[in-house]
């Protein structure tokens, strides 16, 4: 398997992050109107400033990030035309053996990204029927 090299984001990244936001996105929330899709692309960058960010590049291009709070993974985004390539895998395993992540939320509709987290050991242990923002797309909170 190729070594992805993970650096940290800044804030002159945040014009990427959005680009691989957004392509993620709209290649696995099938679920979310477009009404809620521009509502959470307008919300996403007030939280970068929030989060520890590391990203993937690929000739000068972020092509994959996360976004980590304490033991919380926050986000992960890889954008449409990276999946399926381990960025994801080498950004989930940099966060739990060097940032001693343990929790993530994630849509119940996104039934990728959940199955994802369950191979790697992640297990269900609550959920709720609102996401944080209060809208109708219920979450499933996983624990390693």
């Amino acid at each position: 398997m190729e070594i992805h090299q993970i650096q940290r984001g800044e804030k002159a990244d945040y014009t990427q992050l959005m680009a691989v936001w957004e392509s993620a996105v709209m290649a696995t929330h099938h679920f979310l109107t477009q009404e809620d899709f521009d509502f959470f692309k307008q919300m996403i960058p007030s939280y970068f400033p929030h989060v520890d960010l590391y990203v993937i590049r690929i000739e000068k291009c972020i092509v994959a990030f996360m976004g980590v709070s304490g033991d919380n993974l926050e986000m992960l985004f890889v954008s449409a035309e990276s999946r399926g390539k381990g960025l994801g895998k080498s950004l989930l395993l940099y966060a739990l053996e060097n940032l001693k992540v343990n929790k993530v939320d994630v849509n119940e509709q996104n039934t990728q990204a959940a199955g994802f987290y369950e191979r790697f050991g992640f297990k269900v242990v609550g959920r709720s029927e609102k996401d944080s923002t209060g809208k109708n797309y219920p979450i499933l909170h996983l624990s390693f």
